[in-house]
This record gives C-alpha cells, sequence and structure tokens, in this order.
C-alpha cells in the first residue's frame, strides 16, 4: 500500500522556522522525484519545491527561494522541507507528491502550516 504522510506543521510566528517531514512507503522511494506543493485558502496550488531521485538537483519557487530547503534520505524513505524566515503569505496545506517520469503518482495527504503572531 502507498503511503506518503507528511509531519511538522503547525503554528510559527512570521521570521520563524519549521521543517516538513514526509514518510514514504510502498514504493521504490528512491526512483521517484519528488515536490512539494501548497495551497492557500482560495488560491491555487503551488508549486513550493523539487528534487531529483538523488537529491542532487533541486528547483524553488521564487515566492521561497533563499528561505526554504528541500532535501531527501534515500536510506530512510524521507523527504524534507526546512523552512525558514517564515512569512504570513506562507500560510497553507503542504503537500508532498511522488513523481515518475511526468507523471505526478502518489499525493501526501497535507499538513496545515500557519504563520501569524
Amino acid at each position: 500500500q502507498v503511503q506518503l504522510v507528511e509531519s511538522g506543521g503547525g503554528l510559527a510566528q512570521p521570521g520563524g522556522s519549521l521543517r516538513l517531514s514526509c514518510a514514504a512507503s510502498g514504493f521504490m522511494f528512491s526512483s521517484y522525484g519528488m515536490r512539494w506543493y501548497r495551497q492557500a485558502p482560495g488560491k491555487e496550488r503551488e508549486l513550493v519545491a523539487t528534487i531529483d531521485t538523488t537529491g542532487g538537483s533541486t528547483t524553488y519557487a521564487d515566492s521561497v527561494k533563499g528561505r526554504f530547503t528541500i532535501s531527501r534520505d534515500n536510506t530512510k524513505n524521507a523527504l524534507y522541507l526546512q523552512m525558514n524566515s517564515l512569512r504570513p503569505e506562507d500560510t497553507a496545506v503542504y503537500s508532498c507528491v511522488a513523481r515518475l517520469g511526468i507523471k505526478e503518482r502518489y499525493w501526501g495527504q497535507g499538513t496545515q502550516v500557519t504563520v501569524s503572531s
């Protein structure tokens, strides 16, 4: 059974940090590119960051560049998103996604991140 389970969300103050984790199971994690998406209420889903199968190549949305870092540990079947210098506009549900080729195959259920003082 394929599972992607996010954790680490919660409430943070502006300027604070959170680290999201995504635990993968039921598929060959190391063969999949991984992504973090987010969606805020009333807004379109936004691709936040991507990472290739080895972790050697990453990309970021302009809105998070320099503040967020995506990483993965293939020995633990885990994906991470380190979020620093958080802003209220980072408030959203964050989901991890497993991508094979050009197709996004598996989605997590999401974790809520709220940035507020």
